[in-house]
Parts: C-alpha cells; sequence; structure tokens
C-alpha cells in the first residue's frame, strides 16, 4: 500500500528528468520516457506521509538521515521539483515578523558561528562566502572573488580619503581591500562574533588599525553613533534582513549615506514574491528571505534613492557553489569528525541544490547601484569597471 500510494504521487510529476526509484519493499519503478538519468532508493524510514505533508522538509531530513540514497545529480532533482513547483511548493508569500536584534543574532549565529575552521576548509583563501565573479571561466575561485571585491569598489567609484561602510562585512576582504587598495577608510558591521574576531585580527595583523574599523552590532544601531559615510556597500547580507524590515533597512542606508553618496545592494533575489524553501529555512537560513527584484527597485524612491546600475550574476554564482561544493566535498573527513554524517549530508544537499536552483532561474543575484538624490558627477559609462 505505502509503495503503490508513493508511485501514484510520483506519476503526478511531469518528469522532466527521467528517474527511477527502488522502493523499501525492492520494487523498481521508472518515471518518464527515457532511459532514467536519476536513481532514488527509499530505504525503510521514509515516510510518505510527512513527503505528502511537507515535501521539502521531508525529503530534505530523509537524505539527512539516510532514508533517501542518491544515485545521480543532485541538481537533475531540484531541476524536477522546480519543473513541478505547484505540486511541491507553497508559493504564497510568508508572513514573517520584524525581526528583533536579539533574534537576527541567533539567525546569523546558527549558520555563521559554526567555526571559522569549518568555512576555512572550503572557502578560498579571501574567506569570501558570496557570490564570485567570473571574469573568465577558468579563474580560480580565489581570483574571481577578488574580481567580486573589485568589481562592486569599482561600481562605487571610490576616491581616496572618502569612507565605506560594509553592512554585513563576513570575514573583512572587503573592507581591508577597499583601505589597501582604493585608500579609502572602511568601517564593517557584522552579527557573527566568529566574523568579527577573525577580521579584528586581520586588521591587526596588517596594521590597519587607523584605516579599517570593524564592529559587533547590527546595522540599525549604527544609526545612533552620528557617522555617515560617502559610500555604503552591503553583500550577502540583504536576505537576512527581513521582508517586513525593508523600509527600516532602506531607511537606515539613507540616515547614514551622506548626500549624493553611492551604495551597492548585493542580493539573491526571487523573480517574483514567494516563502522560500522550508528546508532550507530550517536547516540553513532560519528567518530568512529572499526579495523579488521589484521589491528591491520600488523601495528605492520612497528615499529619494536614484538607481545607476542594476546587473544579473546569476551564473556566476551557480559557478562560485560548484567551486564551494568540489572544496567541500574533499574536507568531508574533516568536517565529518567535527560535526558528523547528517551535517555532511546536509550541506552537501545544500551546496549541490542552490547551484542548481541558480542554473534554473529559481533564484538569481542582482547588484543594485543607487545614489542618495541625484548624483551628476559620476561615470557616464561603464569602461570603468573593466579597464
Amino acid at each position: 500500500m505505502k509503495t503503490l500510494m508513493i508511485d501514484t504521487l510520483f506519476n503526478r510529476l511531469d518528469a522532466n528528468i527521467p528517474f527511477a526509484v527502488q522502493f523499501a519493499d525492492g520494487t523498481v519503478n521508472q518515471y518518464g520516457h527515457e532511459e532514467p538519468r536519476l536513481y532514488l532508493k527509499l530505504n525503510e524510514g521514509f515516510s510518505l506521509t510527512r513527503l505528502l505533508k511537507e515535501p521539502s522538509i521531508a525529503f530534505g531530513e530523509a537524505y539527512m538521515d539516510g532514508d533517501i540514497e542518491i544515485d545521480g545529480d543532485i541538481e537533475d532533482i531540484i531541476s524536477l521539483a522546480l519543473h513541478n513547483k505547484q505540486e511541491l511548493w507553497n508559493v504564497n508569500v510568508p508572513k514573517l515578523p520584524n525581526l528583533s536584534i536579539r533574534k537576527a543574532k541567533q539567525n546569523i549565529e546558527h549558520h555563521y558561528d559554526i567555526g571559522n575552521e569549518f568555512y576555512a576548509l572550503w572557502l578560498d583563501e579571501t574567506m569570501s562566502y558570496s557570490c564570485a565573479y567570473f571574469k573568465e571561466p577558468y579563474d580560480s575561485l580565489n581570483q574571481a572573488q577578488l574580481n567580486k571585491i573589485d568589481h562592486v569598489l569599482n561600481k562605487l567609484q571610490l576616491k581616496e580619503g572618502e569612507t565605506l561602510l560594509d553592512i554585513g562585512s563576513g570575514w573583512g576582504e572587503l573592507i581591508i581591500r577597499a583601505a589597501r587598495a582604493y585608500g579609502v577608510r572602511s568601517h564593517g558591521v557584522t552579527l557573527s562574533e566568529e566574523q568579527y574576531a577573525k577580521t579584528k585580527a586581520r586588521i591587526e595583523e596588517l596594521g590597519l588599525e587607523d584605516q579599517v574599523t570593524v564592529e559587533l552590532m547590527d546595522y540599525r544601531e549604527l544609526v545612533h553613533s552620528g557617522l555617515t559615510f560617502d559610500k555604503i556597500s552591503s553583500v550577502g547580507m540583504f536576505e537576512h534582513v527581513g521582508q517586513k524590515d525593508y523600509p527600516t533597512f532602506m531607511k537606515t542606508v539613507n540616515t547614514l549615506l551622506k548626500d549624493k553618496g553611492m551604495a551597492l545592494l548585493h542580493t539573491i533575489t526571487h523573480q517574483t514574491e514567494e516563502a522560500g524553501d522550508p528546508w532550507i529555512q530550517k536547516y540553513i537560513f532560519p528567518g530568512g528571505y529572499i526579495p523579488s527584484l521589484r521589491e528591491i527597485v520600488t523601495l528605492l524612491p520612497e528615499y529619494n534613492f536614484h538607481v545607476v546600475d542594476i546587473e544579473s550574476l546569476r551564473l556566476h554564482y551557480a559557478q562560485t557553489l560548484d567551486h564551494w561544493s568540489s572544496r567541500f566535498e574533499t574536507t568531508i573527513d574533516r568536517s565529518e569528525e567535527m560535526y558528523g554524517e547528517r551535517f555532511i549530508r546536509m550541506w552537501r544537499l545544500y551546496l549541490q541544490s542552490s547551484a542548481a536552483f541558480f542554473r534554473n532561474g529559481g533564484l538569481d543575484l542582482h547588484q543594485t547601484l543607487f545614489t542618495k538624490h541625484v548624483n551628476n558627477d559620476l561615470n557616464m559609462t561603464r569602461a570603468h569597471l573593466y579597464e
């Protein structure tokens, strides 16, 4: 009976990726009209009831627990799921509460404070944990991350002596490079204690205390400092703000940015407003919400922000995730020693499925550049980005 019910569910799917399933009783069924590219083995612990009730979480947890084994590319599973999105996902816009500073810090700690040693195993030398920029397909991950940092800083048209704020400064490579290569005074804020400690240590090692500052604080607290900045960047942080706090974020940027100043927002986006994947929400990024591009653009005029440039880096993120996933697989012994097999399977699913979402159009990455009020003193073409 259980096998029959699962078979009925799978038969409802449009099998754009042909697949086969071995059920716990040994039965093997195929779906689609071609030779299967993907093989799933459902072990005894697999729960049909949970799959019907919450497909994403049930599938993710079953893989983490070894109740599902996968022979084939996880990207094919995501392609199949996206093709059958109406069957598998609740696409309604979530009703998420405003994030208190305390809750925001807890959410960040859940993901970013796993430990610097873990991230250092598979990130590049810059410890950049956001979309890289591949000028050439064969760029190394490290080179592509340096490309991305320079791409952001060049877009901001930094001038020596200016001040730069980076909201969500990660492990500090952007604020350090801004100071060393562009001659600006840079300031970073992060809620991650691990990132803060690493960044502070790097600043001291390089003797940049007079030029680079990092603080362990919520970006909203910075408005009480009286500081203002010529330029503001935020790379990979906006996804953690929460939909209801978008106006607060924009108002804060407006307060901190000098008149005619320029800001760059680098964030993952959805095509339309929709709920995030439930498994990702539970295990990877609690409290996160990915905006649509039009949500961002619609907000900007309310604060007299003027759009200068919008660029999609969707395929750059897919390639970045390919690099991370490959590097992660080479560190499994050490990672499993630290965190166990279930953790490894969780991260494998997260990294590989994320790459698939970017390739299949479920996710995008946009850099939106804007000024506070009208600024007529900017470069009139993009030529400076490619010199």
